[in-house]
This record gives C-alpha cells, sequence and structure tokens, in this order.
C-alpha cells in the first residue's frame, strides 16, 4: 500500500522560527491588522492607475500611492534621484564599503531632519523594480523613524524585507529580489543592484505563504502574480502549513 507523501516546508525549523518570530514582532509594534488587513498590491491599472513615463512627476506619484498604501504621510518625505554612475553614489553614501554597483534606493536616516529617499535613475526604466525599491526604502521610514528598531540591529534589513510583504507589497519584493542586494550604515541604507536580497527565494516563498495563510487565503488569487523559482516555494510552504495545521500567529 502506497501512502501520500506528506508536503515538505522549504525551510529548516530555526529559517521558519525566525520569519514567524519576526512576522509576530511587526505584529507588535504595528498591529497585527496591518496585515491581516492589508491591501495586496499588484502591477495592475488597478493598483497603480497613475500615468507612468519615467518623469520625476510619475517617480512622485508612485512614491505617493506607495506611501499611502503603507499608511505613511506622503508629505512627509522627499523625493530625489540620483545618477548611477559609481562616483555619484560613493559621494552620496557615507562609508560605502567599496561596492562597485551604485544603489537602486537610500534612506537617509537622521531624526533632526525630513525624510528623504533617494531613487536610482537608471530604476526608472524598471517600474516593478521601482516600486519594489520604494517599499523598501519606506519601510525604513515606518520601523526606523519611530525607533520601532534600531539601524544597527544584525537583521535589520532582512526584517525591512518582511515588512514589505506584511503591508501587502510582497510581489513586488519577491519579483524583484533577484535584482537586488542591500547594505546599511548608521545614517544610510539602500539596495544595489547584483546580487539577491537579504531573504533568500525559499524565505521570500515561506513568508508569502505565511502571510497568506495568516490572512485564511487558501489559495490566494495574487499568487498567479508571483514569478520564479519563488511561486512554487510559496505553493509549498501553503500545503506544509495548511497539512501540518500551523499554529496562528495572530490570535
Amino acid at each position: 500500500m502506497f501512502s501520500l507523501l506528506k508536503p515538505k516546508p522549504p525551510l529548516d525549523q530555526d529559517q521558519m522560527d525566525w520569519a514567524d518570530r519576526s512576522f509576530q514582532r511587526l505584529g507588535t509594534v504595528l498591529g497585527a491588522h496591518r496585515l491581516l488587513d492589508a491591501t495586496v498590491m499588484l502591477p495592475t491599472q488597478e493598483c497603480f492607475p497613475d500615468p507612468y513615463d519615467k518623469s520625476e512627476k510619475s517617480l512622485r506619484r508612485m512614491v505617493d500611492r506607495v506611501a499611502e498604501a503603507m499608511m505613511v504621510d506622503p508629505t512627509c518625505i522627499d523625493v530625489e534621484l540620483f545618477s548611477s554612475d559609481y562616483d555619484v553614489a560613493r559621494m552620496l553614501i557615507p562609508h560605502s564599503s567599496g561596492r562597485d554597483t551604485a544603489p537602486g534606493g537610500l534612506y537617509f536616516h537622521a531624526p533632526e531632519e525630513r525624510q528623504r529617499i533617494a531613487v536610482n535613475a537608471s530604476q526608472l526604466n524598471e517600474p516593478i523594480a521601482l516600486v519594489a525599491v520604494i517599499a523598501h526604502e519606506i519601510g525604513h521610514v515606518i520601523l526606523l523613524r519611530p525607533a520601532h528598531i534600531q539601524g544597527d540591529e544584525p537583521d535589520m534589513e532582512p526584517l525591512n524585507d518582511l515588512l514589505t510583504i506584511f503591508l501587502g507589497f510582497g510581489v513586488f519584493t519577491a519579483n524583484a529580489a533577484f535584482r537586488f542586494s542591500q547594505y546599511t550604515n548608521n545614517q544610510t541604507q539602500g539596495w544595489s543592484t547584483r546580487r539577491l536580497g537579504y531573504l533568500s527565494e525559499p524565505m521570500l516563498g515561506y513568508a508569502l505563504a505565511r502571510f497568506a495563510y495568516e490572512r485564511g487565503e487558501a489559495k490566494p488569487g495574487w499568487g498567479s502574480f508571483v514569478s520564479g523559482n519563488i511561486a512554487p516555494y510559496m505553493k509549498r510552504s501553503l500545503a506544509w502549513l495548511s497539512h501540518a495545521q500551523a499554529s496562528r500567529l495572530y490570535s
């Protein structure tokens, strides 16, 4: 007699525990309702109805729309572009650690100043990646400005990645992840444009699945927008969470 194979998660227990603890932490500091009631943002006309022509004006409109979806007042954020030229990037990034690529986005963390994010002009050519960059930088505004977390915490960047999923921008974060790596110092956080982000593809898949599971979405319609290798990791994680009848993080 043959027995059905039980689904297995794509991560080891320590990795899943980190993701679950981090989701719980975000729920504690921001409120679980932010995940449960989040509008899942997709690369559709419905979510992004504004015309986009790669101009600074359209960039500003996109920042405003992403900020509003993440419940941040966009009028409190200054936005600027910088060149992809590496010499310019080095001037913008203190202690750039000798990186050989310009960052995709920057957040300037100075409590006495207005909140400011900068976007690499090259990202204007890729709207989906651009949304991911903006959501990531606004995530820093949410977590660092009110000091929900400290900039020098060892898992600050992975937690910030997870925040974008927590607030409904997981499709963009997952689909753009292969384009970016991240770095941080005391004043500035940003993404560069070569390696994977701090969350691996299996972790992104599990995080998206946990997001859906917490919301009671056994087969989320938005899952069809998740591309590449992350989609099967998400499907596998959802199958495991459902089969194992995993505990809900927010009860």
